[in-house]
Parts: C-alpha cells; sequence; structure tokens
C-alpha cells in the first residue's frame, strides 16, 4: 500500500512538471503565431506597396510580355512553395510520387482486336483503332473554335465583357480575421468575385458536353467510362487561371441554361440550402444522357492557403444501355492568399462507379510539389472490370489534354518500390481523348472567362425572376461598378437575413403552439433517398420549362 501511495505522489509530480514544460512550450507557440502574423501583415504591406510601385513603371511591349509571362508565373510558384508553409502542407519527393504501374507502348500491328468492344475493321497489316465512326482523330485537335466543334444556331452569343477594373484590395487586412473560418459565412466585398454565381460556375462543367454526346454512342462501357473519366477531368480546365470566388447565390436562385439549339440540352440549377450551401443541378440531353448533382461547398481559409472541398455526388445516366455513373469531386487549393501571385491545383482521387456493370475508373490527380520531376497537374487513371482487370490506362493534365491507350497484356515487375510490386501494362499507342479549347482574344482582362463562360451572364428573356443573370449586384460588377454593388450586394444579403429571421419566428411560435411548421422547400428541387449512395438528396422534380412556356412564375420567391 506504501509503494502505491508513493507511486502516486511520484506520477503527481511528474505531471505537475510536465504540466509546467508544457505551459511554458504552449506559451512560447502562442508568442511565435503572434510574432509571425506581424511578419505576415507587413509583407503584405510591403507586397502592396510594390504592386503600386510597378504600377506606374513602364510596361514591356505585348509580345516579350506573353513570352515571359509563362516562366515568371513558374517561378513565383516555386518561390512560393519553398517559402514558409504551415504543418497542414504536404511536402511530396519524386520517390513518392512513382506511379504504381508502368505503362509500355507495344506495337498495334502485333495486335489483332478480339470481340466487339472497339468498333472498325482491323487487319494483320494495320490497326485503325477507332473508338466509333465520330472519335476524335488526334490531326483535328489543333482548332477548337464553335464552328469546329460543330455547333451551329441562329443567334449570335456575346464574345465579350467589359474589362476587369484594376482595382487594389488589401488581402490581409480581410482575410487575417478569417482563419479557420466557414467562408460562406463571413461577408465579402465584390473585389474577390468575378460575375458570375456559382450556379453558374457549376452549369460551366457542361462546357465539354460533346464528351458525353459521343459516350452515349459507344457499344463498350469500358470505352464509355473514358469518355466519362475525361468529362470529369475537364471540368477543371477553367480553373487554371481562375482565382476569383463565385457570388454565393442567394436561397431560391436559379440559373437555367438552355442550349437545345446549339448542343441538344437543357441546364437548371437552384440553390436549395443556405447553411451548409447547397446547389442541385439537373441536365437533361436529346443526345441521349441526364446527368444530376447536388453540391455542397465547404472551403475553409489556412492562412496562406484556401482549401475548397466540393461535397456531394455526381450522377450521370445514359439512355441506350442504361449504364449510370457515380463519381465524387477533388479538393481544389488556392495558393499564395498572402503574398505571391494567385495559383489554383487540385488534388486528389475520383472514383468513378458504374453502378451497372460495376467497372471503376480510378483518377489520381498528383498534388503540385517542388520536389517532384513530374508534370504539374497531371492526372493518371486506370478502367477496370468488375473483376478488377485493366482495360484502359489514362494520362494526361487537368489543364490541358487527356489521353487513352487499350491494355493488352499485363504483368508484375520485379523490382518494387518502398516494398510494393508494380504491374507493367502494354498498351496499344495512346488517343486524345480530350483538349481543352484556346481562351478567347482579351480573357486576361475578362476574368480569364473561356467562351461559354463569356455567354452565361448575358441576358435572355424569359427566364424566371429568380435567375442569376437577373441578380443586380452581379450585374453591377460585370459592367464595373463595384462600389455600387457592394451596396447591392449589402442590401440583398441583409434581406435574406431578414427573410431568415421571420422564417426562425414561424418556427418558433409553431413549436410553442405545439403545431408543425413546414420547412424552407425549393421551387424545382425536392429531396429524396439516393437509391445507390443511400443519401438524402435534392432532384429535379420537374415543372420549370412548362412554367418557362407559359411564363407562370408565381411560385418564385423575391430574392432581388
Amino acid at each position: 500500500m506504501r509503494q502505491i501511495k508513493q507511486a502516486c505522489r511520484d506520477f503527481l509530480d511528474l505531471a505537475e512538471t510536465h504540466s509546467r514544460k508544457w505551459q511554458r512550450a504552449l506559451q512560447y507557440e502562442r508568442e511565435q503565431r503572434t510574432r509571425l502574423e506581424e511578419t505576415i501583415e507587413q509583407l503584405a504591406k510591403q507586397h502592396n506597396s510594390l504592386e503600386r510601385a510597378c504600377r506606374g513603371a513602364p510596361t514591356l511591349p505585348s509580345s516579350s510580355t506573353e513570352v515571359s509571362s509563362t516562366s515568371k508565373a513558374r517561378v513565383r510558384r516555386i518561390k512560393g512553395e519553398t517559402s514558409d508553409e504551415d504543418e497542414e502542407t504536404e511536402y511530396f519527393d519524386a520517390m513518392e510520387n512513382a506511379p504504381e504501374f508502368i505503362t509500355v507502348t507495344t506495337d498495334p500491328t502485333r495486335h489483332r482486336r478480339t470481340g466487339s468492344n472497339i468498333s472498325g475493321t482491323s487487319s494483320d497489316q494495320t490497326e485503325t483503332w477507332n473508338l466509333d465512326d465520330h472519335a476524335f482523330d488526334c490531326q483535328h485537335q489543333a482548332s477548337f473554335s464553335a464552328e469546329s466543334r460543330g455547333v451551329k444556331s441562329n443567334r449570335k452569343r456575346r464574345t465579350q465583357i467589359p474589362d476587369k477594373p484594376n482595382y487594389s484590395l488589401n488581402l490581409w487586412s480581410i482575410m487575417k480575421n478569417c482563419i479557420g473560418k466557414e467562408l460562406s459565412k463571413i461577408p465579402m466585398p465584390v473585389n474577390f468575385n468575378e460575375p458570375l454565381s456559382m450556379l453558374q460556375r457549376l452549369t460551366e462543367d457542361l462546357e465539354y458536353h460533346e464528351l458525353l454526346d459521343k459516350a452515349a454512342r459507344c457499344d463498350s462501357p469500358a470505352e464509355q467510362m473514358c469518355y466519362v473519366a475525361a468529362f470529369s477531368v475537364s471540368s477543371y480546365s477553367t480553373t487554371t487561371h481562375r482565382t476569383a470566388k463565385p457570388f454565393n447565390p442567394l436561397l431560391g436562385e436559379t440559373f437555367e441554361l438552355d442550349r437545345r439549339e446549339e448542343s441538344g440540352f437543357r441546364s437548371l440549377c437552384e440553390q436549395v440550402s443556405h447553411h451548409p450551401p447547397a446547389a442541385a443541378h439537373h441536365v437533361y440531353s436529346k443526345h441521349g444522357w441526364t446527368l444530376w448533382q447536388e453540391i455542397t461547398i465547404a472551403s475553409k481559409f489556412r492562412g496562406k492557403y484556401l482549401s475548397i472541398m466540393p461535397l456531394g455526388t455526381i450522377h450521370l445516366q445514359f439512355n441506350c444501355g442504361g449504364n449510370h455513373y457515380v463519381w465524387r469531386k477533388v479538393t481544389s487549393t488556392v495558393h499564395n492568399i498572402i503574398v505571391g501571385k494567385l495559383w489554383i491545383d487540385q488534388s486528389g482521387e475520383i472514383e468513378i462507379i458504374n453502378s451497372k456493370t460495376k467497372d471503376k475508373c480510378q483518377l489520381k490527380f498528383s498534388p503540385y510539389s517542388y520536389f517532384s520531376r513530374e508534370c504539374a497537374r497531371k492526372v493518371t487513371g486506370m478502367v477496370t472490370d468488375s473483376e478488377s482487370k485493366a482495360s484502359y490506362v489514362l494520362s494526361g493534365t487537368w489543364d490541358e489534354k487527356m489521353e487513352f491507350a487499350k491494355v493488352v497484356e499485363s504483368s508484375q515487375d520485379g523490382t518494387s518500390c518502398e516494398g510494393k510490386q508494380k504491374t507493367v501494362y502494354q498498351t496499344l499507342p495512346p488517343k486524345v481523348l480530350w483538349r481543352k479549347y484556346p481562351l478567347p482574344d482579351n480573357a486576361e482582362n475578362m476574368y480569364y472567362f473561356s467562351e461559354l463562360a463569356l455567354t452565361l451572364n448575358e441576358l435572355e428573356s424569359g427566364t424566371a425572376p429568380t435567375d442569376s443573370r437577373l441578380r443586380p449586384d452581379q450585374r453591377l460588377m460585370e459592367n464595373g461598378e463595384w462600389e455600387e454593388a457592394n451596396v447591392e450586394k449589402q442590401r440583398l444579403e441583409e434581406k435574406q437575413r431578414a427573410v431568415r429571421r421571420s422564417r426562425e419566428a414561424e418556427v418558433a411560435t409553431a413549436a410553442e403552439e405545439g403545431r408543425e411548421h413546414e420547412p424552407y422547400q425549393p421551387v424545382w428541387f425536392e429531396k429524396k433517398e439516393d437509391p445507390i449512395t443511400g443519401e438524402e438528396v435534392y432532384v429535379y422534380k420537374g415543372g420549370y420549362w412548362e412554367c418557362k412556356e407559359t411564363q407562370d412564375w408565381k411560385t418564385c420567391p423575391d430574392i432581388f
């Protein structure tokens, strides 16, 4: 008993000693953090002073500026990566980025096609390897104007918007109080924004919709999966230079995109929840596919970088064959929030599953690393069947192009990396699946909008009164009237807060009276259980396009 008491005393003495030690260490860390914040704020002030000084300096000729812009951006990005990073930053060296498999291109004349996976004809002498009658030809990938994409319309869409004003902004003065917070709950001036709403940015995923048109014509689920994978990657190509944030939609805000004449599809988005912010999206194409998703954006400011995490599942179903694909988006990271040039990276994995055939495609978005010899923005992937047998290898970058190659043979490599055995895949020569369209002229002064993005906020007749095109603060910003846009943005947000307070008061009154109160219900979407994921999600319940034909918008709320 005496020994137990002595052991307890020793433990208490030791605990008190360590407690004082950790308290001193914690105090030291707090002081270090305070000094670091002061240092970063000073750097931000110096950065702003340098920017103002640069604006007064003579500019280089446009040709030399264009030639050197890429190399300068790369130098700035490397400097940003090697500067002070916090403990959450991930570093990857060349060994960690080593691929899990190796591909070897084989002579196509040695392999005949078997089965009906790839349409076309083959012979002993040659391998044409056309995926279908409408497959991409590598020799015709240079030009991607609207005419070359086969887009025909009697309507002339706009090709430019007013140039972005050159307004200075002390980023640190606003962001220093936002560390670790959810940015959707923090009021931000329009100076951080681009003149598009999140609903319009979500619709931008359809820029390369022709990939789904081609997928709908594939006979083989494995080939179809390749096009779906390329489509999932293509949605990130618009983010390369788009560092500004879209407008947070108001509750009940909608955005329609009716491109039946040009492209054969109709798209509708609605903001179905405000906290957490969530948008529901539904697209129907006459070319044989339907896409729907509910996306919630979670964002955290980490001090030097901003993490944007889309939550939610994307569904894509094809009429012919009934193949149903599901996947989720990867994390986007905005770097150099405080000092340096903003740049965006994508990292993580996308697993696309065909719920009918159980085929899978695993796509890996490699994060940028100063220590890696791999190319920046690299994406690699593998298409496998229900028995995990590989059929296609995918490779490329999310900002330029994706290629795929058919696997003809696989074997285990005798060498191993970090105890892992590699698989060697022999493939046919790769073919281009997708290539990014070039940006319009003067894009750098128009928020780096693509051809599609330039048309999204163009006024159209007959849209719902809740359509993003009719949002006044966004329209003022697009016209270059940023001060007026900030005033209007505050008015709209206060109007939304007043409606929410009124709704909360009704809920409280109903609870006191012992009666049920109907929660907020979206106009065009309703919550149902997803039969594949088991989650409660908002799906399109119909009626929007019928109301547009009759111009019957009485169910729409007054949000603007």
